[in-house]
């Protein structure tokens, strides 16, 4: 499946297949920012922490919000739509390559 994801202000927006596919049952992600890309892990105990993923409408699509996150990498007012992202099995997180020139 290829996946895709948004990126507004500070949060990260997942589709409703996107969360089905590799977040089905999490509650809240990490969201970080290295090595070029955006890091979304699946937190799996609550008292972990992380970012809520809450609930953006009925047909279950979702919103991550992680500004000190964007804004600690000066991505803050950074938006882009259907970015590519893929699992990556050995960092156990959905990865979102930032673009070379991301545009404000």
């Amino acid at each position: 499946m290829s996946a895709t994801v948004a990126v507004r202000n500070g949060s990260v927006y997942l589709s409703a297949s996107v969360v089905e596919t590799y977040f089905r049952g999490i509650e809240a992600v990490i969201v970080l920012i290295r090595d070029g890309a955006v890091s979304i892990l699946p937190v799996y105990q609550m008292a972990a922490g992380g970012c809520l993923l809450k609930m953006r409408n009925a047909a279950g699509d979702r919103v991550a919000s992680a500004p000190d996150v964007f804004e600690a990498n000066d991505l803050l007012s950074w938006q882009a739509q259907d970015l590519p992202a893929s699992w990556s099995s050995e960092q156990g997180a959905l990865i979102v390559p930032l673009p070379a020139n991301p545009d404000f």
